[in-house]
């Protein structure tokens, strides 16, 4: 059932990241369930995932339909989570054991390995520095903006091949401030990581 969900959500958010569903178009669990063939409940499940993404939301029916996110909004969103992961990234190159920068280093090597699974990786890549700021309090105040961006922040790399390339040289720079412990330039760095993925993400929602 949990795979079935998965596969749902995952198709669903495809078709909004490409356009295909736009904002107000309705999400219908009877109408999606006819078309998966399946029960309501994964349907119903993976709605809710979509709305906890802040994808979907509820009609004036009370039926789900494709969130409508305005640019202001999307941006105020990106601002927030660009400079709470911009502080943990000064804070990881300060406070990362010698173990913690090697596992991103190799984090990084990764994603620059052929065929490999980017979004996944990138996804790695920020959980490594978040456990490296060694901060749980940041680390759970980030978690909401995480479930809110990481579905656009991954569909990037799917719909926008040229952006892993660019991610990549991006990770590698912050790989680079953190190992010289250089707090201030690993923020910048990420910073402007953040806005870059901002862009695009603008872009695949036609922003």
């Amino acid at each position: 059932m949990k795979r079935t969900a998965d596969e749902i959500y995952e198709a669903l958010l495809k078709r909004i990241v490409d356009g295909d569903l736009r904002p107000g178009d309705s999400l219908g669990e009877q109408a999606t369930a006819e078309e998966f063939g399946l029960s309501r409940t994964p349907v119903r499940e993976a709605l809710q995932r979509l709305s906890t993404a802040g994808l979907a939301e509820r009609g004036s029916r009370r039926a789900f339909v494709v969130r409508r996110m305005d640019q202001e909004e999307l941006e105020d969103l990106f601002e927030a989570l660009g400079e709470m992961e911009a502080l943990v990234a000064r804070l990881a190159a300060l406070r990362m054991t010698d173990a913690e920068c090697q596992a991103l280093r190799d984090v990084v090597v990764k994603g620059e390995a052929p065929g490999v699974d980017y979004e996944e990786v990138n996804a790695q890549f920020h959980d490594i520095l978040r456990r490296g700021a060694h901060n749980a309090m940041l680390s759970r105040l980030l978690d909401d903006l995480h479930r809110r961006t990481m579905p656009l922040r991954g569909a990037q790399f799917r719909v926008r091949a040229e952006r892993v390339t660019s991610s990549q040289a991006e990770h590698r720079a912050l790989l680079e401030a953190v190992l010289a412990k250089d707090g201030d330039l690993a923020h910048l760095r990420m910073r402007e990581h953040m806005a870059a993925s901002l862009r695009v993400v603008s872009q695949l929602i036609g922003g």
